[in-house]
């Protein structure tokens, strides 16, 4: 079983950059304190790392 991701955005995007802004809604997030349960895979990390200062990840 491949491993799972906890995302949850834990900080606002309203002062960011558009790129930043899609790739949180990329994520599926769209409010504070969302949480998404994604699979681990090297494309997701990557979307992870560009807006990591407004997110915790938490693996399952």
């Amino acid at each position: 079983m491949a491993k799972q991701l906890e995302i949850t955005l834990v900080r606002s995007v309203i002062g960011r950059t558009v790129t930043q802004k899609r790739t949180v809604k990329a994520l599926g997030l769209n409010k504070l304190n969302q949480s998404v349960v994604c699979e681990d895979t090297p494309s997701l990390r990557g979307a992870i790392d560009k807006v990591s200062h407004l997110l915790t990840v938490k693996e399952l």
